[in-house]
């Protein structure tokens, strides 16, 4: 474990902007880790695409049908998954579904997801829409540690953007966009920085 590179893998279910960024800053160096493999629950997902396109093994979580619900057979499965392919840190980069057991008892604080507001402010489905419907000055984005709850895990970091007096949530979404492609990759080092204090 200390000269291999960590081995991460990332949930999705759209298209895995998040996902690029990671993949971009290992490409720069900035993140010293590997992509071992792209999980999504959604079969036609862009973030699906891009790990085929650079080799990396996707595989689709079936969710027995369900729309928004992670069922625990579906969650155990996924577990087998990421532990088969030894995966250090498991990244959630827009997955849009609540992890619970036995996920996270396979992956104790080994869990990161992104999340488009400054939590505790505006957990849940789009946030940056729920910014501008509640006249906030500022918003932004957070990486945090995921737990049982929504959204409520430790916080590993956040960047700050401005609402602005005429941004549409898409204008927001955008700006917000920006800064998690800055964001994530930079928390995914620190996050693995704490993990190897642990490491044998």
């Amino acid at each position: 474990m200390m000269n291999a590179l960590p081995r991460l893998g990332i949930l999705g279910s759209g298209s895995g902007t998040n996902c690029q960024a990671i993949l971009d800053a290992i490409d720069s160096g900035s993140l010293k880790a590997q992509v071992v493999v792209v999980l999504s629950d959604n079969p036609a997902a862009r973030i699906l695409d891009r790990a085929r396109a650079r080799n990396i093994p996707a595989k689709i979580i079936d969710c027995r049908g369900f729309k928004s619900k992670f069922p625990d057979e579906a969650q155990q499965e996924t577990a087998e998954i990421l532990i088969d392919y030894e995966v250090d840190l498991v990244c959630l980069a827009g997955f849009m579904r609540l992890v619970r057991k036995p996920l996270l008892t396979a992956f104790p604080r080994r869990i990161v997801n992104i999340h488009p507001s400054l939590l505790p402010s505006f957990p849940g489905l789009e946030a940056w829409a729920q910014a501008v419907r509640a006249g906030a000055q500022e918003s932004g984005c957070t990486v945090h540690y995921v737990d049982a709850g929504m959204d409520t895990g430790p916080v590993l970091g956040q960047a700050k953007v401005p609402v602005l007096p005429d941004d549409t949530p898409e204008s927001l979404h955008a700006r917000i966009q920006i800064q998690e492609h800055i964001l994530y990759p930079a928390m995914i080092v620190k996050a693995l920085e704490e993990m190897k204090k642990s490491w044998p």
